[in-house]
């Protein structure tokens, strides 16, 4: 079984009650904004971030993006998130996790990004460069 230890990046964090939907659960789409939140905190835990890329002349664009839903997380619930990354052609793929507090998977998915430099697809390169900063070769 996964756990937060497996992944080359987690973030703790707490759900928010206007989260939550009348069922009193997060509602689905939030558990995207907790991944992307997650991948933006890992880009600047490497060191550079959205804007200073925008200013550069690159912008990352998620491609497509697949969640499934396991275990609902409720207000006040604290919990993990976690990625894995790796490289498929031009595109940055991304394997994240959110473990509940006692470690049960509450959602997982695979989200694929691309980057464009001057408003054209890129084959990958700023990828490439970033996750050598983590990855070994």
């Amino acid at each position: 079984m996964k756990t937060p230890t497996d992944f080359l990046f987690s973030l703790d964090m707490k759900v928010r009650d206007y989260e939550c939907d009348l069922q009193g659960v997060v509602n689905n789409a939030n558990y995207q904004h907790y991944m992307e939140h997650t991948r933006h905190e890992f880009l600047e835990s490497l060191g550079d971030n959205f804007a200073r890329l925008h200013d550069a002349g690159i912008d990352a664009f998620v491609y497509k993006v697949s969640i499934t839903y396991k275990k609902s997380l409720r207000s006040g619930n604290r919990f993990t998130s976690s990625l894995n990354c790796h490289l498929k052609g031009p595109r940055l793929i991304f394997d994240q996790y959110i473990f509940t507090e006692n470690g049960e998977i509450s959602a997982y998915g695979q989200i694929e990004a691309v980057a464009v430099k001057n408003g054209e697809i890129t084959r990958g390169e700023y990828f490439e460069e970033l996750l050598g900063k983590v990855l070994p070769e």
